[in-house]
């Protein structure tokens, strides 16, 4: 009896995303299958890049009959902070959120909060 070993939750999305981040052009399946370390079916690799347009992830253009796909996220640290977004936008109580995330920071955290929203406020400099 053999048993199925699972990957965890997101680790083929973010391998998905590393292969187009890597790429300087758009791709196809067959290309991000080709592309990956791991062997994965091509209707495997479609259905990752199906998911990854639906959460906004990627976008897609046609290549012919079929479509080729580039990330719509810049790197991994642009992808946190989209699902993030995603998450408080899921939520009624957006306020109640937002209490509860900030409550939980490190006071380093915090602090670093802080100066991006003090950085985010300040009038951006002509030049």
């Amino acid at each position: 009896m053999t048993e199925s070993i699972r990957r965890p939750a997101g680790e083929l999305e973010a391998a998905v995303l590393s292969a187009l981040w890597a790429a300087e052009r758009p791709l196809t399946p067959p290309d991000v299958q080709q592309a990956l370390d791991t062997p994965l079916a091509r209707t495997t690799v479609a259905t990752i890049l199906a998911r990854l347009h639906d959460k906004g992830t990627v976008r897609r253009t046609r290549a012919g009959r079929a479509y080729a796909y580039s990330p719509a996220v810049e790197d991994h640290a642009a992808l946190a902070a989209h699902r993030m977004h995603s998450e408080l936008d899921k939520e009624h109580d957006r306020p109640g959120v937002l209490a509860r995330f900030v409550s939980r920071l490190t006071t380093d955290d915090e602090a670093l909060l802080r100066a991006l929203l003090e950085q985010a406020a300040a009038p951006e400099d002509p030049g």
